[in-house]
C-alpha cells in the first residue's frame, strides 16, 4: 500500500474549510491537523477528531502544509515553515507580487532542501495554466481575462482588514478586454467613519488600478455569494496564420474550487525539485493522483 501523504492546513476560513473537505476525499492524502491562531478555542464540530494546535511542530511528522491564509500573510507563514524542511502551498493572489515572492521563497525552499509552490488557486493558478496553453497555441497575440461576475476572494478578505469594517463583499464585474469594475459591499462597525473606510478600500492596491464603487449595506450576509467565473480569451497568430480564436469559460464556487487546487499542488509539490514554482512550471499530470501510465491511457 502507498503510504499516504502527511498534510496540515494552516488557517481555517473559507479557503481552510474548503480544503479540508477536498483533503477528505483525496486517497493518497492523510489529515494530521490544523494550525490555528485560536486553537485553545471551542473549534468548530467538522474538526472534532483533528489535532488543533497553535504551531506546527506540535503536529509531529508533516510532508506538506497547506496555506489556507490571507496572501498578505503568506510570505510570513511559509518562511517558518519552509525551514523546517516542510513544503508549503499557498494561493497568493496579489500579481504584481508573485514574481518576488517566488524568488524569495526560491532560496528558502533550497535552503531547506523543500518545496514552495505558490498562487495555485484558479487565477492565479489553473487559468495561469490555461494562459499558458493558449499563447503556445498562438504565440503572437492578445489574450483577455475577464473575471466574474462574482466574489472576489482576496478583494473581500483585504477589505476586512480595513479598519472599521465589520463584514465585506467584494464582486468584481467584468467590463471587458481584461477590465473591470469592482462592486464593495461593507457592514460597518458602531461608529466607523464611511468615507475614511471608503477611501482606505479605494487606495488600497488590491483595488487602486480598477473602477471601485463602495456601498454600505446593514448585512452583508444578506447579498454574499461565493459563486464566480472567468471568460479567456486569445486571438493570435499560429506560425504565420492570422485569425486563431480560442476561448475558455467557467462558472465556479470560488473556495472550492482553489482548495480544490491547493490538495492538488499539494500532492505536485512532492514530486518537484527543492525551489519555488508556479503552476505553469508543474506538469499538470503531477496534480493528479492515480498511476501515471493509467492517467496517460485515459487522458492522451
Amino acid at each position: 500500500m502507498t503510504k499516504k501523504v502527511k498534510v496540515a492546513i494552516v488557517g481555517y476560513g473559507n479557503i481552510g474549510r474548503y480544503t479540508l473537505q477536498a483533503l477528505q476525499t483525496a486517497p493518497d492524502f492523510e489529515i494530521v491537523g490544523l494550525v490555528r491562531r485560536d486553537a485553545k478555542s471551542e473549534q468548530p464540530a467538522e474538526l472534532a477528531g483533528y489535532p488543533v494546535v497553535e504551531h506546527i511542530e506540535d503536529l509531529g511528522a508533516v510532508d506538506v502544509a497547506i496555506l489556507a491564509t490571507p496572501s498578505r500573510k503568506v510570505e510570513e507563514t511559509a518562511i517558518p515553515i519552509l525551514q523546517k524542511g516542510i513544503a508549503t502551498v499557498d494561493s497568493f493572489d496579489i500579481h504584481t507580487d508573485i514574481v518576488g515572492l517566488r524568488r524569495r521563497l526560491n532560496q528558502v525552499a533550497k535552503d531547506a532542501n523543500t518545496v514552495a509552490v505558490i498562487s495555485a488557486g484558479w487565477d492565479p493558478g489553473t487559468d495561469s495554466v490555461v494562459r499558458t496553453l493558449l499563447q503556445a497555441m498562438a504565440p503572437k497575440g492578445l489574450t483577455y481575462t475577464n473575471f466574474g461576475p462574482g466574489m472576489s476572494m482576496g478583494h473581500t478578505v483585504a477589505v476586512k482588514a480595513i479598519d472599521g469594517v465589520k463584514a465585506a463583499l467584494s464582486m468584481t464585474i467584468p467590463v471587458g478586454t481584461s477590465l473591470h469594475r469592482r462592486m464593495v459591499y461593507v457592514e460597518l462597525k458602531e461608529g466607523a467613519d464611511f468615507r475614511a473606510v471608503e477611501a482606505a478600500i479605494k487606495s488600497d492596491p488590491y483595488f487602486v488600478h480598477d473602477e471601485t464603487h463602495v456601498q454600505q449595506v446593514p448585512c452583508v450576509q444578506d447579498v454574499i455569494d461565493m459563486g464566480h467565473g472567468v471568460n479567456l480569451t486569445r486571438k493570435g497568430v499560429s506560425g504565420i496564420t492570422q485569425n486563431q480564436l480560442f476561448e475558455f469559460n467557467m462558472k465556479i464556487n470560488n473556495p472550492a474550487l482553489t482548495a480544490q487546487i491547493l490538495v492538488g499542488a499539494a500532492r505536485a509539490a512532492l514530486r518537484q525539485q527543492p525551489g519555488c514554482y508556479t503552476l505553469p512550471e508543474i506538469p499538470v499530470i503531477d496534480l493528479l493522483s492515480g498511476d501515471r501510465e493509467q492517467l496517460i491511457a485515459q487522458l492522451v
